[in-house]
C-alpha cells in the first residue's frame, strides 16, 4: 500500500513539473514565433532537439532566417550563444582554442589555454560543410562527450551544450560532405523550407515598415537543464516503444519487413537512431502539453531522425526514389 502511494506521489510530481516546464517551453516557442515568421515546424523541431539534449543540422537555401533563429533561440532561452563561420581555411584550433606560451615578470614561462568559441551553450556552426574534414572532426568529441582535449588536457564544455549547424543544399563547389560518423551525432536533420504567402507578407511588413520585434528572454539555462531531465522521465508506452524499434529496424537493408523497400536501402540507421527517436518523441509530447508520447509523434519525427542516417542504393535513386519517400512508405506500413 505504501509502495502504491509513493508511486502516485511520484506521478503527481512529474505531472506538476511537466505542466510548469511545458508552459515555459510553449512561451519560448511563441516568443520565437514573433521574430521568426513562417517556420513553425522548424522552430518546433529545433526546440525538440534542445529539449532532448541533442544537436541539429539545419539545411536550407540562404535567406530563410537560419542564423536569425539561432540568435533568437539564444536570447529566448537565456543561453550564451556564439557563431563560427566555417571556411576552407578554418583550423581545429580556431574552434577549440589553443595553448599559448606566457612569460611572467620573473622570466618563468608556462603554457596558458585560451578557450575557443566552442565554449558556448549554443554554438552555431554556419555552413559546416565548407570546412575541411579535419576541422569538421574537431566538433566530434565536443558533440558526443561534452568536453574537448587539447595538448593532452581535458576541458569540459559549459552545460547545456548544443550545436546547431547549417548547410546550403545548393552550392556544393568547394565543400566537404559531412562523414556518416558526424551526421549520426546530429539528433535531427531539419529541412528549412520557404515560408507560405501569409507568413512572407507578415515578414515583409514587419521588416520594412517600422521597428522589428526583438527577442525576449523567457527562461534560463537552469530551467532548460531541468526540462531536459524531465524529458527523460516521461513514460513511454509499450506500443510507442515497439513502433520505434520496428521503424528503425525496418529501415536497414538486412530487414525482413514486408514493406518492399529493403532492396532500395544501401545502409540504414544504427541504435543511436532509436535513442534519438525515443527522446525526440518525448520532447515533442512535452512541447505539446502531453505527458506521454504517441505513435503520431514517432511518425512526425521519423523523417528528421532518419533522413541523415540512411542512404539509398544506385538503382533506387535511378528509379526516382528518395529517402523521404522510403521513410513515408515505412511509416505507412507500420502505423
Amino acid at each position: 500500500m505504501a509502495g502504491a502511494d509513493s508511486v502516485e506521489k511520484l506521478e503527481d510530481v512529474i505531472v506538476r513539473s511537466a505542466e510548469q516546464v511545458a508552459g515555459q517551453i510553449r512561451a519560448a516557442k511563441e516568443a520565437i514565433g514573433t521574430v521568426i515568421f513562417g517556420q513553425d515546424r522548424v522552430i518546433e523541431n529545433t526546440l525538440v532537439t534542445i529539449l532532448s539534449g541533442g544537436h541539429a543540422l539545419l539545411i536550407g537555401v540562404p535567406g530563410l532566417a537560419k542564423t536569425k533563429l539561432v540568435e533568437t533561440l539564444g536570447i529566448t532561452l537565456g543561453l550564451d550563444a556564439k557563431r563560427i563561420q566555417f571556411t576552407p581555411d578554418l583550423m581545429p584550433s580556431d574552434i577549440l582554442g589553443a595553448e599559448v606560451l606566457d612569460e611572467s615578470s620573473s622570466g618563468k614561462r608556462s603554457f596558458r589555454f585560451i578557450a575557443g568559441p566552442v565554449f558556448a551553450q549554443l554554438l552555431m556552426a554556419d555552413e559546416i560543410n565548407r570546412a575541411s574534414p579535419r576541422t569538421q572532426s574537431a566538433l566530434l568529441q565536443a558533440m558526443q562527450e561534452q568536453h574537448i582535449t587539447v595538448a593532452g588536457a581535458r576541458h569540459d564544455l559549459p552545460k547545456p551544450f548544443h550545436v546547431l549547424a547549417t548547410q546550403n543544399p545548393l552550392e556544393q563547389e568547394g565543400t566537404y560532405p559531412l562523414p556518416e560518423a558526424q551526421l549520426d551525432r546530429f539528433l535531427l536533420q531539419i529541412d528549412v523550407g520557404y515560408p507560405d504567402l501569409d507568413a512572407e507578407r507578415r515578414m515583409l511588413l514587419a521588416t520594412t515598415m517600422g521597428e522589428e520585434k526583438s527577442a525576449v528572454k523567457v527562461c534560463g539555462p537552469d530551467d532548460l537543464i531541468e526540462a531536459q531531465a524531465l524529458v527523460r522521465r516521461i513514460p513511454v508506452g509499450e506500443q510507442v516503444m515497439e513502433g520505434i524499434l520496428s521503424l528503425v529496424r525496418a529501415a536497414r537493408p538486412d530487414s525482413d519487413h514486408a514493406s518492399g523497400v529493403q532492396g532500395q536501402i544501401a545502409w540504414g540507421p544504427g541504435p543511436r537512431a532509436s535513442q534519438a527517436l525515443m527522446l525526440a518523441a518525448r520532447a515533442r509530447a512535452l512541447l505539446d502539453g502531453r505527458f506521454a508520447p504517441s505513435t503520431d509523434d514517432v511518425v512526425a519525427l521519423a523523417g528528421p531522425v532518419l533522413r541523415h542516417r540512411m542512404a539509398l542504393n544506385f538503382s533506387a535513386r535511378a528509379e526516382g526514389a528518395t529517402t523521404a519517400s522510403v521513410i513515408e512508405r515505412l511509416c505507412a506500413s507500420l502505423f
